[in-house]
């Protein structure tokens, strides 16, 4: 007869087994544009993290909404030079469009030859209804900061040069030291790390101290 310690480690090593056989079946049967975007947004996130300085703070996966409209947010960045978001692109292939359009073509050559199309949404244009939905949310809180909003496209294939598309980790350090209107003080930032926090999905809150 088995002893109770050998029943305890018997169950412990199989609810492992089972949580690794999910996990494995998450990764498996996840589609390919899914795992892609999800493992950009990892990499993304680790980018980030390198230029952090004293008293940023950075969060992973916010979701926030105002009047009804929703926006999740990749990356969010706060200190006192203001809030910003970054919207992270993994697109492989060739991109056709502009920074207007509601939409971008994305084109794609397999080893075979083959090129597909794809229609995609134009990422500049979700950043900046980002900022106006954060915007407002934080204000309804009484929170007001300078918010900015970047395009991080791992792939460097743009298809237009703008003010929104970061290209390189000294673009990123850039972009988050870089004085706005107002320098936010310690009480402000604060309460919109606090906002923030509530939404995040899992938690990833990462603060360089």
């Amino acid at each position: 007869m088995l002893g109770p310690i050998i029943v305890v480690a018997l169950a412990v090593i199989l609810v492992a087994v089972i949580v690794i056989l999910i996990v494995y079946r998450r990764t498996i049967f996840e589609p390919e544009y899914r795992r892609f975007g999800r493992q950009g947004e990892e990499l993304a996130t680790n980018i980030i993290k390198q230029v952090l300085r004293d008293g940023d703070q950075s969060f992973s996966n916010v979701n926030v909404e105002y009047d009804g409209k929703r926006a999740e947010l990749d990356n969010v960045v706060v200190n006192k030079f203001g809030v910003f978001i970054f919207e992270v692109k993994n697109y492989a292939g060739y991109i056709v469009g502009g920074e207007d359009d509601f939409e971008w073509q994305k084109y794609k050559t397999t080893e075979a030859g083959n090129t597909y199309e794809k229609t995609v949404k134009n990422p500049i244009r979700q950043v900046k209804r980002q900022i106006y939905i954060l915007a407002h949310f934080l204000d309804y809180y009484g929170a007001r900061a300078w918010i900015e909003g970047f395009v991080i496209m791992l792939q460097n294939n743009s298809p237009v040069e703008s003010s929104h598309i970061l290209n390189s980790v000294e673009e990123i350090d850039r972009a988050i030291h870089t004085r706005g209107r107002n320098l936010l003080d310690t009480k402000m930032i604060e309460s919109i790390v606090q906002l923030l926090y509530d939404q995040v999905d899992s938690k990833e809150r990462y603060n360089y101290e």
